[in-house]
């Protein structure tokens, strides 16, 4: 499962403090069972001082060969521990997918 896979990428990489990976695969037109399109949510102090696309780069580096060939869609949130509470360890929702020409 690509799912196991990001999630345990994730945790050699960052050695989260919380690390929440959802398959929204479902949200969008894809078949039932696909994993292609998913959401991250990782808290780490290894985002400590860097910009929010610099955290996004580190993600997109570790997973780069997941997104080269098995993921579509990624949406990351990256938090330190103190943003993480100060968010009270929430992540935004993330919409429903429209379409392609919706």
């Amino acid at each position: 499962m690509i799912q196991e896979v990001i999630e345990t990428k994730l945790k050699e990489a960052f050695t989260p403090a919380h690390l929440s990976v959802i398959n929204e695969s479902y949200m969008h037109n894809v078949p039932a069972g696909s994993e292609s399109h998913f959401k991250v949510v990782i808290v780490s102090e290894k985002f400590a001082g860097a910009r929010l696309i610099a955290r996004h780069r580190q993600v997109n580096q570790v997973l780069a060969q997941e997104l080269a060939d098995q993921i579509h869609a990624l949406s990351i949130h990256t938090y330190t521990a103190d943003e993480w509470k100060q968010h009270n360890q929430l992540a935004p929702d993330s919409p429903m997918c429209l379409g392609g020409s919706k």
